[in-house]
């Protein structure tokens, strides 16, 4: 079957079929460097790794391009250097950084080319000149805006009203606009802000310019894919479609579009003033990288995610057992087959279907665990290899992974577990109590139920 997606323009899953199989384009909106990432900048993060290494599978590393944006001159970043005292070079250095360092630790593959926004305000200016000469945008009060009346598809992605999304986007309400739903291109700059010499003053230039630019100029008018969190739609990715197809003279701008769901923690929108804004450091000082990253997959990327110490503890425990899986010995000589399981691949290929996907590993760790023939272990470890590699895990030898923490932490996840076994009798969720029994029988624990109520251990 076809890799298929989900077009957030079409409201569908459509077959992929790049424009050019030799070099399929893809762009994701990226940071705003201005603070640490938190797990929803990884969220996204990961979801569109993820299809990147599809993609990859798919058609070649070598023909895959993708590109994520860098945003270093916005507002929040002006505020932010000016609250911490530091120059904007430094914080958006310092924060890139950081940045690159916390994606890398979960597991991300660098993307092929990661423009960031100040190396391209020429390319920016000369769009904004060709949608002003068009007709399309116009000048005011040292200002550049679009003129969205001029697009009539304007609202398609978003499938919302004018009205509606007049009212939703908050606009700044000012007199130099032709049309409350005008939205800024260019905008002056104080003397103490950042800014450009443009035709209109010196000034810098709105968020949305910015990646319609950057994408134009990496990967050309039109792509395959363009990515980003649900919250994107509208203005921003809306406000994108608008400008890069009046100033392409109709051509179409990206024709796959991407959304993953919105995060939660605790079943709460994640904000510092409510006490449960999980950064990716924050993460990363509770469970390895590894672990973050099949926490995120094991749900769909374009459904909602709650973020708990539950999803980490669990996502932990699939680990352990996949890596003591790979542990089981087999014989030396098998042979190799460097290929991703025909089931894992479906699902994949289902629009991203990650959890299915890991269904399907943990099938092949139940396998592994069941069969007394070394040399068909052999083959099965291999395959649970390079099918979970896939989306992302099992890059470390089974030895490195399971000595990490010492023996407390094996046998501390071991008590989780019967925690966790516990919990579902008391729930009478008695499915989940006999999978966690016959997963850990699998691996070599035999449990025994005591007459007050505990349970013990022992290998078998």
């Amino acid at each position: 079957m076809p890799l298929q997606l989900y077009n957030s323009l079409t409201r569908r899953k459509e077959a992929s079929a790049p424009l050019d199989p030799d070099r399929v384009r893809m762009y994701a909106c990226g940071p705003t460097v201005y603070d640490f990432a938190h797990i929803g900048n990884a969220r996204a993060n990961v979801a569109f790794d993820l299809l990147y290494r599809v993609l990859r599978h798919e058609y070649g590393a070598e023909h895959v391009r993708y590109v994520r944006n860098i945003t270093d001159v916005e507002d929040k970043i002006i505020a932010a250097a000016r609250a911490n005292g530091e120059p904007i070079d430094a914080l958006t250095a310092r924060t890139t950084a950081i940045y690159r360092e916390d994606m890398a630790a979960l597991g991300n593959l660098p993307p092929d080319h990661e423009p960031r926004a100040t190396e391209y305000i020429p390319q920016m200016i000369g769009m904004i000149e060709r949608l002003i000469a068009s007709g399309h945008a116009y000048e005011a009060e040292g200002h550049a805006l679009f003129r969205v009346a001029s697009y009539p598809k304007y609202g398609a992605l978003a499938r919302r009203s004018r009205a509606d999304m007049i009212a939703g986007a908050r606009v700044e309400v000012a007199p130099y606009k032709e049309d409350p739903g005008d939205f800024v291109l260019w905008k002056p700059s104080t003397p103490d802000q950042p800014g450009w010499e443009s035709p209109w003053g010196r000034g810098r230039p709105g968020w949305h310019i910015e990646c319609s630019a950057m994408s134009e100029e990496t990967l050309g008018e039109t792509f395959d894919i363009h990515g980003g969190g649900l919250d994107l739609i509208f203005p921003h990715h809306e406000n994108e479609i608008a400008q890069s197809v009046c100033a392409h003279d109709g051509h179409p701008f990206a024709r796959y579009w991407l959304h993953n769901g919105m995060l939660t923690v605790g079943g709460a929108k994640m904000a510092k003033s409510e006490g449960n804004f999980v950064t990716v450091r924050d993460a990363l000082a509770q469970a390895p990288g590894e672990v973050i990253r099949l926490a995120l997959l094991m749900t769909h990327y374009r459904d909602p995610l709650d973020w708990t110490e539950k999803r980490l503890r669990e996502a932990r425990q699939t680990l352990d057992r996949w890596y003591r899986a790979l542990n089981e010995p087999a014989n030396p000589g098998t042979p190799v087959d460097r290929q991703v399981r025909s089931d894992v691949r479906a699902a994949l290929d289902d629009d991203l279907n990650s959890p299915l996907a890991i269904a399907h590993l943990h099938d092949l760790a139940r396998s592994i665990y069941k069969t007394e023939n070394r040399n068909e272990r052999g083959h099965l470890q291999t395959a649970l290899i390079f099918s979970a590699q896939q989306i992302g895990v099992l890059a470390q030898h089974p030895f490195d992974w399971l000595r990490s923490g010492g023996p407390e932490r094996f046998v501390v996840q071991i008590d989780e577990r019967i925690a966790d076994r516990a919990l579902a009798r008391r729930e009478k969720r008695f499915d989940d109590a006999d999978r966690i029994r016959s997963e850990l029988a699998e691996e070599g624990f035999i449990l025994e139920d005591k007459p007050d109520g505990t349970t013990e251990w022992r290998f078998a």
